[in-house]
């Protein structure tokens, strides 16, 4: 983009009560101070923005003379393309003109913004506004325009100091090619806090798995020592296991002989019972008188009735004797077979069972504090692989961050050394270094080896020009430069753009020229 400003005007503006000017390519503003030299340097600042060329705020009502209105206008030239913008006060408020057209603020403003960036359009205006912003913006504005250094120029200069020992090809270093994988899918500010929070998390996971592994330890410990050959312990309670299973057996089948004849015993017993019953209810029939009269009126019964009466109770007597008779022959039955079966004394194999039970259980106290030991150790394993794989991922994350630092520390010094190569007089500092050894971002420009505030006039405005001039490269935007006090100044070289100078000529009038010439 080339910016040109063909011609201004000013009507009450400050000393100037009708002004119009032409600028050509350089342009020479001469003539005693006070005549209003550096006000006209201010129209198109204050045109656009409402502000002196350092971008402080400016009242340019006359204080000398009586006035109606106030207003300026400016005569942009953008690529070819004209626009005339203007800006006025009348009876105490601010009017806006484009192309000569009453507008209103926002219109105004949203022209002005469209055209061109303000801090870097004033920095070219005027080189000395640059370093009237805060160096935080300074710093902004330059790098905003220079081309920052790709990553490959940082991992290639990283690993720059190891090259392949057989080749001597430049080899990515481990912190170089780590990075550049990483930052396939991330970028270097989400993994720093990607990898700030896993090293602070795995902290203190890591502090977590040590007091387990210890305490898993100590737990170990306080298990009973481990047995000299636990194969030798497990066959001696295998082979107690088998004797008590072999004793067992034994008892089982002792048991159930014994149960068969305690069933029988039993069956005998109720057998018995029954019988007595059935012998109590015979005799109870065999001992019924038969009556010869009738029970209710008590009259003498024939003889037919009595043998009826005779008849029935020999025949309940029958069937009484015969059931207990069949109760008899059951219980001589069960009898004869709990006779057949010999009862077994099972106490000696009980006893031994016992016995052996007892060894087992040493046996089995050895074997299941071998399996606790055992399983604590697994337990102990795992927390040690735990530990161990928090304490890579830790690890991996401060390597990470160690290579973020080295990354950016490397990228801080070749920005710098590029930066510093758009310049041939000014020194450019981007970086402070620490206590710590870590680069803080700064900004801090000087001329041979003197800070900007203590340059001279002519000293300053030398390192202005050189600073526009790097700032006007950069961005790619041409603009006028207008540079007040020149006198102080005894060359300047030829700008990129239109040249304003003002010089300050004792007992000489206000005096507008263009020349011609490199230099003025």
């Amino acid at each position: 983009m080339e910016i040109k400003i063909p011609s201004a005007k000013a009507h009450n503006f400050k000393a100037h009560r009708d002004l119009s000017v032409n600028f050509g390519r350089i342009t020479q503003i001469t003539g005693d101070n006070a005549q209003g030299k550096s006000s006209i340097l201010e129209i198109p600042s204050w045109t656009l923005y409402g502000t002196d060329t350092m971008g402080g705020k400016l009242d340019p009502t006359p204080t000398n003379y009586e006035y109606d209105y106030v207003q300026a206008e400016t005569l942009l030239d953008i690529d070819g393309k004209q626009v005339l913008l203007g800006r006025g006060i009348e009876k105490g408020k601010a009017t806006y003109y484009i192309n000569e057209v009453p507008s209103k603020y926002g219109d105004f403003d949203e022209i002005v913004k469209s055209l061109f960036d303000k801090d870097l359009f004033l920095s070219l205006y005027n080189p000395s506004y640059f370093f009237t912003l805060h160096k935080d913006n300074q710093r902004d504005l330059l790098l905003r325009y220079v081309t920052p250094v790709s990553n490959k120029e940082i991992f290639t200069e990283m690993s720059r100091t190891s090259p392949d020992e057989k080749t001597k090809d430049i080899k990515l270093n481990p912190q170089a090619a780590k990075l550049s994988e990483l930052v396939k899918k991330h970028t270097l500010q989400q993994l720093g806090e990607i990898h700030k929070k896993n090293k602070n998390d795995k902290d203190t996971a890591y502090k977590r798995a040590q007091g387990r592994t210890e305490a898993l330890v100590d737990q170990l410990q306080k298990l009973p020592a481990a047995p000299e050959d636990i194969e030798a312990i497990k066959a001696e309670d295998a082979a107690l296991l088998e004797q008590i299973k072999a004793l067992e057996a034994q008892t089982d089948l002792a048991g159930e002989t014994n149960r068969k004849r305690t069933v029988l015993s039993s069956t005998i017993e109720s057998l018995q019972r029954q019988i007595a019953q059935a012998k109590d209810r015979y005799m109870k029939v065999y001992n019924e008188p038969i009556e010869d009269h009738c029970p209710s009126c008590k009259r003498p019964l024939d003889t037919e009735s009595v043998e009826a009466v005779t008849k029935d109770k020999e025949h309940r007597k029958e069937e009484l004797r015969a059931a207990h008779q069949k109760l008899v022959e059951e219980r001589k039955e069960l009898e004869t077979k709990l006779t057949a079966i010999e009862p077994v004394d099972v106490t000696e194999q009980i006893a031994r069972i016992r016995a052996l039970e007892q060894q087992r259980d040493r046996t089995a106290d050895i074997i299941a504090a071998h399996n606790s030991r055992q399983r604590m150790q697994a337990d102990i394993d795992k927390a040690r692989t735990d530990e161990a794989e928090t304490l890579a991922s830790r690890n991996d994350s401060i390597f990470v961050l160690d290579a973020i630092k080295a990354f950016e520390a490397k990228e801080a010094e070749l920005q710098a050394a590029k930066v510093q190569s758009l310049f041939t007089t000014l020194s450019i500092s981007l970086f402070k270094e620490q206590k710590n050894g870590e680069r803080k971002p700064d900004f801090v420009i000087e001329k041979d080896n003197k800070p900007y505030p203590i340059l001279s006039l002519s000293e300053s405005v030398r390192a202005g020009l050189e600073l526009r001039e790097v700032l006007s490269e950069q961005s790619g935007v041409i603009s006028p430069v207008a540079v007040d006090n020149t006198e102080s100044t005894f060359k300047i070289k030829k700008s990129s753009g239109q040249l304003i100078l003002v010089k300050a000529v004792e007992d000489a009038p206000l005096e507008i020229k263009q020349i011609g010439g490199e230099s003025a």
